[in-house]
């Protein structure tokens, strides 16, 4: 699940219990004549970016086997999460002070842009430039599409249009991995990405008109526009340029890294444990209370993310899965992510909230556990579909949960840098465990993964699954700790 998926599965919540309003006629409100282009237009941009994030997915392996990058295979999912986290800070500043039309053109511009990138590459670093253009492109987008629901739709609007965001990822996560694959096997994996561009033409011809009728400017025309705060930018480039040499020390695994290793701690420390940090005071010490929300946001997110990355390269290596059939064991993931939203979000659920979140990561413990089993080969396949989809399942309650019990947190003023605290968090934990992830894999020979399918199936199994379960195990605990930090979540 991508950034963009979690924000989309947080309102989930609020939108399954709220009748969708109706406009004069019996029209859906969100498709009533006044914000029919402006609807229509924003959830196609979602589901492409959903469809974008299913899809990559599958084609992966094989792209990075043909450009001899699977040493790097984590890099080239953590540099999206990295860019993008310096991508949302810039899109906040530059929605709040010049509204966000610019924010969303400039995102979805370099969202394609990297797209392209990376499927015309010669080697895998520029593959994993294209992703990082991509990332950053992703993060001008989430935010700025937040803010158009923010301006262009009035308050009983809002749980309507959230919801058809949060609805726009359950097709993609079916149809996403079938397509994929199939033109991964027919076409070729850069198919699938230089061919997502073309498809935002028709979105954009919709959006961009009806966000500069509805949204455009600052939201008071009359004050004077503020300039961009500079500390917050800073902090921002600080996380982002951190977190990617910590992540280039762990690819590089040499004494020499202890050198970009210690800079990226270096720069990540002040910026999310400082006085002045984006993240809460206590974060890091799982201080009960809203603290305890951030962090396991994160430690959710980060240990699902970093195991669910490498599960299509196992099957396509181990157990001789076709890309098709090794992306599609994840299809179910969209429905019963989902589905955990919807049951936190009924009303008897609410004073166990807490409790559905421990055992969410439970769920979440289990689910990574178990995917490594299939590692033996009189162990099926099936499995790991099972196991995601009760992971998944948790995922919904957690994230979900998360969000709601932020903002009943936090005062009202202080609802806008807790969310955004909140988004940090997430994509942050993702760069970090991925890194740590991608080094374990590497280190014990997941570099050397590169048979091709044929190959695969000839011998059974292309070796080094101590490779795999390096990263997946580790994951598994991190994720119990997760349920640990659930039992601090009430003040006390």
């Amino acid at each position: 699940m991508s950034a963009l998926e979690s924000a989309d599965a947080d309102v989930t919540s609020s939108a399954s219990t709220i009748d969708l309003p109706a406009a004069p006629g019996g029209t859906v409100g969100i498709l009533g004549k006044s914000h029919r282009a402006l609807s229509i237009g924003t959830i196609a941009v979602v589901l492409l970016i959903a469809f974008e994030a299913t899809a990559v997915g599958t084609a992966m392996p094989v792209a990075a086997r043909e450009l001899d990058g699977v040493s790097l295979y984590a890099f080239a999912f953590s540099s999206y999460f990295t860019t993008s986290l310096f991508g949302m800070v810039v899109a906040g500043q530059w929605a709040d002070r010049r509204g966000p039309l610019g924010a969303l053109a400039v995102g979805i511009a370099a969202f394609g842009a990297g797209l392209l990138l990376s499927g015309t590459a010669v080697n895998m670093w520029t593959f994993i430039a294209g992703r990082a253009v991509q990332g950053l492109g992703g993060g001008l987008v989430i935010v700025a599409l937040y803010v158009v629901v923010g301006r262009a739709y009035p308050e009983p609007m809002r749980p309507a249009i959230m919801a058809a965001f949060a609805a726009s990822w359950v097709v993609p996560s079916v149809v996403g991995p079938l397509a994929a694959g199939s033109v991964t096997e027919h076409l070729g994996w850069r198919w699938v990405f230089v061919g997502i561009p073309a498809l935002v033409v028709f979105p954009l011809a919709l959006a961009l008109p009806a966000i500069r009728r509805m949204a455009s400017g600052p939201a008071d025309p009359d004050a004077p526009v503020e300039a961009f705060d500079r500390r917050q930018i800073r902090l921002a480039l600080m996380i982002s340029l951190g977190a990617g040499l910590l992540q280039y020390a762990g690819q590089d695994l040499r004494w020499l890294s202890l050198v970009p290793a210690v800079a990226g701690g270096a720069l990540l420390v002040p910026a999310v444990a400082g006085r002045r940090a984006l993240l809460p005071r206590g974060t890091y010490r799982a201080v009960r209370g809203l603290p305890s929300v951030v962090l396991l946001r994160g430690i959710a997110a980060g240990s699902f993310i970093a195991a669910e990355s490498f599960v299509p390269l196992m099957l396509v290596t181990q157990r001789g899965l076709s890309p098709t059939m090794a992306g599609f064991s994840l299809a179910a993931g969209g429905a019963t992510w989902a589905l955990g939203s919807y049951v936190q979000a009924r009303p008897w659920a609410e004073p166990y909230r807490e409790r559905l979140m421990v055992v969410g990561m439970l769920m979440v413990a289990a689910a990574i556990a178990a995917a490594p089993s299939v590692l033996i080969s009189w162990v099926p396949v099936w499995v790991v579909a099972v196991a995601w989809g009760v992971g998944c399942f948790g995922m919904g309650m957690v994230i979900a949960s998360t969000s709601v019990l932020l903002l009943k947190l936090s005062a009202p003023e202080e609802a806008g840098a807790n969310s955004a605290a909140l988004q940090i968090s997430d994509g942050l934990s993702n760069v970090l465990l991925l890194a740590g992830g991608g080094a374990a894999f590497a280190a014990l020979g997941g570099g050397s993964v590169g048979a091709t399918h044929d190959a695969v199936e000839a011998v059974g199994s292309s070796g080094h699954p101590g490779a795999f379960a390096a990263v997946f195990l580790p994951m598994a605990g991190v994720a119990v700790v997760g349920a640990w930090v659930g039992v601090r979540l009430r003040e006390r």
